[in-house]
């Protein structure tokens, strides 16, 4: 393209020649433009990094689970609770499973990035891990079992819910040799996981769900435990439980109450693990979706950190505290320092610890502002309202429609 010469007449113009940009030096200013323009929004995309993830474990136990029961565009995970170990084996618990797994990985329809994972394991579930772990032999079959699971079910990956390695748990066997055992079956999983991938052309996730305990962490080696999983799911939950504290408190507590007997938190939790190796970016941050009930409770600081008695039977889950106890003749009140809500009935003495909308917004804040890895929660069914998972999804993914 030739240079183009205005009239000397031209009006507006000094009275000289004036040469019209070529193709090329509109094509340099128009990326200019577009470098000048877009260079914050990928800056600040680049610096985001991923989506904090939130990880639902869903445990319906005999039950079928119904169309329109999950919620799959708020969830980045599916933790299936539980699958079981037998004969050093990973097997289905329930005649349900099978319709289950496939109900919840054709969720991935409706939403593409969902994961769906299968947990073994579990309170009740964990009596076989020790003697699963205890071989190189004994692995391999586990292992083997795990990846054939994984392909006739279409799953994403594997979240070993151990309670505990090393420790009695639920009366379960445990051996010294645990400690080193938990990370080798661990590693072991990750190669095969890596080779598998390849085939599948897809990711297979491996997670681990773990307590907040110091003997947790004294018989785990958590800093190796880390390199091979994708994710720590703390279950930063049942600090106080009535069964076996004499006293009330918060259960699943952000902050440490300074007035609190044990000085237990979710942030001490955190800090432990990181101090014990797990970068805040493989830890997802456990939370509840039920609460736990004293009874017996005196009529003092509203009943907590009191003494109390175990309520038979009273197990609560979010969505029977939410219709049944709250402005039900309880009152709920808040514990500013652990930023964390817990109801007292003055009439009959019962103290209630559980999590709300507003405490799980500040855990979701907690999450962002401590890099972590996302939020976990226990469990899908205890919330019919879905008000506790419109919050973390509010809190972390800032857009409901997720």
């Amino acid at each position: 393209m030739k240079e183009q010469i205005l009239p000397q007449s031209m009006p507006g113009y000094p009275d000289q020649h004036f040469s019209l940009p070529s193709c090329k030096h509109l094509c340099i200013l128009w990326m200019m433009f577009f470098i000048v323009s877009f260079l914050p929004l990928f800056a600040e995309t680049a610096n985001a990094g991923p989506q904090p993830v939130i990880v639902a474990y869903v445990f319906p136990q005999t039950a079928l689970l119904q169309p329109g029961e999950i919620a799959a565009r708020k969830l980045t995970r599916i933790n299936f609770a539980f699958a079981l170990i037998q004969d050093g084996k990973i097997v289905t618990e329930d005649p349900a499973d099978p319709a289950n797994l496939a109900y919840l990985v054709a969720l991935k329809k409706e939403n593409p990035s969902l994961s769906v994972l299968i947990s073994v394991g579990g309170w009740l579930g964990s009596k076989n891990f020790s003697d699963m772990v205890l071989t190189s032999a004994s692995r391999k079959v586990f292992i083997k079992s795990v990846l054939e699971f994984i392909e006739r079910y279409q799953l994403d990956g594997l979240d070993i819910d151990w309670e505990y390695p090393g420790m009695v748990g639920a009366g379960n066997k445990f051996r010294p040799e645990d400690k080193q055992n938990y990370t080798l079956v661990f590693a072991e999983l990750r190669k095969e996981f890596d080779r598998e991938e390849k085939k599948l052309h897809r990711q297979l996730f491996l997670t681990t769900a773990t307590g907040t305990s110091s003997e947790f962490l004294e018989h785990t080696e958590m800093g190796k435990v880390q390199k091979y999983v994708d994710t720590v799911n703390v279950m930063a939950y049942d600090y106080y439980e009535p069964e076996t504290d004499a006293i009330t408190g918060n259960h699943a507590p952000l902050f440490t109450d300074p007035a609190d007997p044990r000085k237990v938190s979710a942030d001490k939790s955190v800090q432990d693990y990181e101090q014990a190796g797990v970068p805040a970016a493989k830890i997802v941050l456990g939370v509840p979706f039920y609460g736990h009930v004293w009874g017996q409770v005196p009529d003092t600081n509203h009943g907590l950190f009191q003494p109390g008695k175990p309520v038979p039977n009273a197990f609560a889950g979010y969505g029977n505290i939410a219709a049944s106890m709250l402005n039900h003749g309880y009152s709920r009140y808040w514990d500013a320092a652990a930023s964390v809500p817990y109801l007292y009935n003055a009439e009959q003495k019962i103290f209630v610890s559980y999590d709300d909308p507003e405490s799980l917004a500040l855990k979701c804040k907690y999450v962002t502002d401590h890099g972590l890895a996302g939020i976990m929660f226990w469990e899908y069914k205890s919330d019919p309202s879905g008000k506790l998972l419109d919050s973390i999804d509010a809190g972390l993914h800032h857009d409901s429609s997720h």
